[in-house]
């Protein structure tokens, strides 16, 4: 008897002549976890775009329930039984969490929306899953974490047979991220079948009953999770070994650069008295929970918000950034965490991406050239070995790990003093993370003062110098990195809670 949910056999998918699906073969067992690993660009996504009927696909068969199937589109993939939580949500924002579980299936009484049986079925819903959170709150209040919690909910009200999870956990935290093992152990054993898209190896081997590697369009080993390493899976990814997870962190940093004193911001969420000093080619890490107030920060130093006291003194100047513009004339960049809501324009090219923060570095006689446009586009792309057709492609053709270095790449263009960087290798592949780290090690080496984010305390221990931790909007401590561990910012991380 065929134990199998859903089987993919020998699909193919061309864009022109560049083939990012070569007959892959793929089998979901039910009640089972499947781990789907690969650099960003190795076909992972366009695979499961052509299962919801995103993409047409060339060659291939699709089985569900040992029955052929050929969504035309993800409504009907969602309606069969197959649901996907995508690792850039895409919700409602100004709609509360019930509107967003019941969009396009609103029940209805007597014509009217009824708006007591959506309320009810939410409330049993989330009830179900063991999930504390309130049907009526408006999404735009919610975290990221929060948010991705109700699109899992909403894929398992669609009474669904198999879920994709891509980079699930990205945005959560710890805590979180034990709470959603929870919720996938408890469904796996009401028979659901889960495809698990994630770089974070850990959590793979956690997690999963068996593991899938795709590179460059070819799948290239499929095991059960207990008979392979992480030796191996990185060897299967990257077709080499990677011997060391980060790089020697060899930048020397010099006289103090950077200087914040006493920052307080005016809106919620209110920072506290902030103060910190970095140095002149330092890699400062900000650690903390989600909601601690990192990203925030950076986006005060950015000029994005309004600062309500205190001082930034950049060189020995006191700064005073009006607006975002301000703080990039004075040699500031920022990577965000959010790519798809602020981080990119993903209706237009890898060029347009490129040069848009810089263009009055691409004129000739006051106009823009397109010859010099293409140049610094094929120039990042270059140095970041980001995978495309052409610097033509949209942005948004491109994988997660792809699409952050063209923004990097944006910012380079730009030649930045100061880089604040927000969870910069957040949805990226083992191979091109160490690729970024170089990058950051790289900037450091040259002079340039980073100011990285990281939600994975490994990376924030294995490429910075010094460590600043922050808890419910204040700095609990500063530790210089090789003289700290783990159990040290948990510890600092989970003051004032």
């Amino acid at each position: 008897m065929n134990d199998s949910v859903l089987e993919i056999r020998n699909l193919s998918k061309a864009f022109a002549k560049n083939k990012v699906l070569d007959g892959i073969d793929l089998t979901v067992k039910k009640g089972s976890v499947l781990g789907l690993m690969g650099e960003n660009g190795a076909g992972k996504s366009t695979m499961m775009k052509c299962l919801f009927g995103i993409y047409a696909k060339d060659e291939g068969h699709i089985s569900l329930l040992n029955k052929p199937v050929n969504f035309k589109n993800p409504k009907e993939a969602l309606e069969s039984g197959v649901a996907m939580v995508h690792q850039e949500l895409n919700q409602c924002l100004d709609r509360t969490v019930t509107d967003n579980l019941f969009l396009g299936r609103y029940p209805t009484r007597a014509g009217v929306v009824d708006e007591a049986k959506m309320l009810k079925e939410s409330i049993n819903l989330f009830a179900s899953l063991n999930m504390n959170v309130n049907p009526k709150t408006v999404m735009r209040t919610m975290s990221v974490s929060q948010r991705q919690m109700v699109e899992i909910a909403k894929a398992v009200s669609y009474d669904a047979k198999i879920i994709v999870l891509d980079e699930p956990t990205s945005s959560l935290t710890e805590r979180e991220v034990q709470k959603l093992f929870s919720i996938v152990r408890d469904l796996r054993k009401k028979g659901v079948s889960f495809v698990y898209i994630s770089h974070k190896m850990d959590e793979v081997f956690e997690i999963c009953d068996e593991v899938s590697v795709l590179r460059d369009g070819k799948m290239i080993l499929t095991k059960p999770i207990k008979e392979t390493n992480m030796n191996e899976l990185i060897a299967a990814m990257v077709g080499r070994s990677l011997d060391k997870r980060f790089p020697d962190v060899d930048n020397v940093p010099g006289k103090d650069f950077l200087e914040i004193k006493d920052l307080s911001t005016k809106f919620d969420p209110v920072l506290e008295n902030i103060s910190f000093t970095v140095k002149k080619g330092e890699i400062f890490g900000l650690y903390g929970l989600v909601g601690a107030g990192r990203s925030e920060l950076l986006e005060s130093l950015f000029g994005v918000r309004t600062i309500a006291s205190g001082e930034i003194i950049l060189n020995g100047r006191r700064m005073r950034f009006r607006n975002s513009k301000d703080a990039m004339e004075h040699g500031f960049a920022l990577v965000t965490e959010e790519r798809k809501l602020n981080g990119m324009f993903g209706k237009d090219t890898i060029q347009f991406n490129t040069v848009i923060t810089n263009l009055s570095s691409y004129k000739t006689f006051g106009v823009l050239s397109d010859k010099k446009m293409k140049e610094a586009a094929n120039r990042e792309i270059k140095v970041m070995h980001t995978k495309c057709v052409s610097a033509d492609e949209l942005i948004s053709a491109l994988s997660g790990g792809n699409q952050q270095k063209v923004i990097i790449g944006k910012w380079l263009e730009r030649q930045p003093e100061v880089f604040l960087m927000d969870e910069p290798t957040r949805g990226i592949d083992v191979g091109a993370k160490y690729e970024i780290y170089q990058l950051i090690i790289k900037m450091a080496k040259e002079g340039k003062t980073i100011i990285v984010v990281s939600s994975e305390m490994p990376e924030i221990l294995g490429i910075t110098n010094r460590i600043a931790v922050m808890s419910n909007h204040k700095i609990t401590g500063i530790v210089n990195t090789k003289e700290t561990d783990q159990e040290t910012l948990l510890r600092l991380a989970a003051e004032n809670l």
